[in-house]
């Protein structure tokens, strides 16, 4: 189960790279642009990466760190929370995943309190809201530009 685990927690080895957290989240956009999925898949494959990252996170603090710069599957995560839903476009999947990174590196606004919750929900929690942040941003900017046309 362990080495299950940790192919999930670091995003099959992305985590265990320099930089593998923005390695993580650029691999998600290039596959989110050339790989595009309905409205029902997103909600299931957010539900997948959510629960087998918590799970995943969780077994692997053990043997690492509380959220380690290995675990990189919450990024993956923040990054399908931040796209989910929005128009399919190299522009948004550019400037989400800029936004996305933002907010997860700089940690404002109850994220970096939301990283504090205990195991695998801690880890997760703070890309979670990372990503929530990175949306609704997106979608304000589609909503300003869409009035502005």
């Amino acid at each position: 189960m362990r080495l299950i685990a940790s192919i999930i927690a670091t995003a099959g080895g992305i985590g265990l790279i320099k930089g593998g957290g923005t390695a993580a989240a650029v691999v998600f956009c290039i596959a989110w642009y050339f790989f595009p999925i309905g409205y029902v898949y997103q909600v299931l494959l957010l539900a997948l990466l959510l629960a087998a990252g918590t799970w995943s996170a969780t077994k692997m603090e053990t043997f690492w760190e509380h959220d380690s710069n290995k675990i990189v599957i919450d990024e993956v995560a923040g990054m399908m929370i931040t796209l989910a839903f929005l128009p399919h476009s190299g522009v948004y999947i550019i400037t989400g995943c800029a936004l996305f990174r933002f907010f997860d590196i700089i940690k404002p606004l109850g994220i970096r309190k939301a990283e504090l919750l205990p195991r695998g929900i801690g880890v997760m929690a703070d890309d979670v809201l990372a990503g929530i942040y990175a949306h609704l941003i997106l979608w304000l900017l589609i909503v300003i530009s869409d009035f502005a046309i």
